[in-house]
């Protein structure tokens, strides 16, 4: 059997790749994709929440809120006394292709678990919830440390 490592990684880009081709079929750039479900989830958000949350350097994500917004898929605006961030929303565009990439991942999740039982995509989701958890600690810790 193949090392833990490498089977993340290739089912990452396995599956990565099957959302972007959807994603890209509306439209979409890499990126814009998990943005839009974090917002449809989320709703109203700053800029650095959406980077943390979706594991985006705060810089990316600026790049890829400046397209999402040139595109009428975001509006970004300040709210009253906090003038340093600017807070991202969907708009009704936003709306109906955040709902489009959300049959996109349910369609790339039912296909890569299709060899799977119920009870055995529920326990993998749980490991990989508590592998996410542990790595998450283990890189605030080292930001403490530095």
């Amino acid at each position: 059997m193949e090392s833990l490592h490498y089977l993340l990684m290739k089912s990452n880009a396995m599956l990565s790749r099957r959302i972007l081709s959807g994603a890209g079929k509306l439209g979409l750039t890499p990126g814009q994709p998990k943005v839009l479900e974090f917002l449809l989830h989320h709703g109203e958000s700053d800029q650095k929440t959406i980077a943390a949350y979706c594991e985006i350097e705060p810089a990316t994500v600026g790049s890829i809120l400046l397209r999402m917004e040139e595109g009428g898929l975001i509006l970004r605006r300040q709210k009253a006394g906090n003038r340093r961030s600017l807070y991202v929303s969907l708009t009704e565009k936003g709306l109906d292709a955040a709902n489009r990439m959300t049959d996109v991942f349910c369609s790339a999740e039912t296909s890569a678990a299709e060899g799977l039982t119920a009870e055995e995509t529920d326990r993998l989701r749980e490991l990989l919830d508590k592998l996410c958890v542990t790595m998450q600690s283990q890189s605030e810790g080292k930001k403490k440390e530095t």
